[in-house]
């Protein structure tokens, strides 16, 4: 109980830490669809999604339940839901929620990791945790057809000027995988285990800024492949995972500041069980 207490407090506490500049994506009604929307709508996701890195089409889904929300907290209002038991009610039970949140925001502003903490984390664990395997960023068109893929490859070779604008282009009116083809195909940066093996064979086997000249044939259909850039496997630097490292250290003091106040707080407080 006490860990889930925990967990549920350190969630709403970056929640609520996150918002000082927030963005605004929409407008309803002269109400603003900012950060803090989008981020109740992806509570549900993974910690630590990032929504400006997923596909458009699911940018536009989440927004579009934020939207959809705002309305319905407005119909909500104007019948006067305010006024009900049931709400009442509901509004004391999260009052001690948020107060404990406010808390627990003040405490994670006044943790502090030093240069040498994140210093020792990364020598202690370079080899485990930033060890980085070769990597591209790479784009496709998918197709259902070895013809038709062979007809995009032609025009690939007849283009003149920026081969890339024309692959994007490519991509947005002809491929099949719907979710990056709004995007010019952009898969992002990923190692070769992430995809299907007869793609990645082909994929690192391009070089940069090159794209792939007979169709590469997978379960899904037959793809040409663009490679946008490389890197060679490695460690991961320093400046490069700082930021990373500094949050988790971050995170972990506070986490423990935390149960060590529970602690001993129960020290001092009169329970009874029953």
């Amino acid at each position: 109980m006490k860990k889930k207490l925990l967990q549920s407090a350190v969630a709403m506490t970056f929640l609520m830490s996150g918002f000082a500049f927030a963005k605004t994506y929409a407008i309803v009604d002269g109400q603003e669809i900012t950060d803090k929307e989008i981020a109740m709508i992806m509570r549900v996701m993974p910690p630590g999604t990032d929504y400006t890195q997923l596909p458009p089409d699911v940018q536009k889904n989440i927004l579009n339940q934020a939207i959809d929300q705002r309305l319905l907290v407005e119909k909500a209002k104007k019948e006067g839901i305010r006024e009900s038991s049931d709400f009442k009610k509901a509004l004391k039970d999260a009052e001690d929620e948020l107060a404990l949140g406010v808390w627990m925001k003040k405490e994670l502003d006044k943790v502090k990791v030093d240069d040498s903490e994140i210093q020792k984390f990364y020598d202690t664990n370079k080899e485990k945790l930033f060890k980085q395997p070769e990597m591209i960023k790479a784009r496709h068109i998918l197709v259902n057809s070895e013809a038709e893929a062979k007809e995009i490859i032609a025009e690939l070779g007849k283009a003149k000027g920026d081969i890339l604008k024309r692959f994007e282009s490519l991509s947005k009116e002809k491929s099949i995988d719907k979710g990056v083809a709004d995007n010019g195909g952009d898969l992002g940066w990923f190692p070769h285990d992430r995809m299907t093996k007869d793609f990645s064979d082909a994929a690192f086997k391009l070089a940069k800024n090159n794209y792939s000249k007979t169709p590469v044939k997978t379960e899904f259909g037959y793809h040409i492949i663009y490679v946008d850039d490389k890197k060679k496997a490695g460690t991961i630097p320093l400046k490069e995972a700082k930021e990373r490292i500094t949050q988790g250290l971050k995170l972990q003091k506070f986490k423990d500041n935390v149960s060590q106040t529970a602690t001993d707080l129960r020290k001092s407080a009169k329970i009874e069980i029953k």
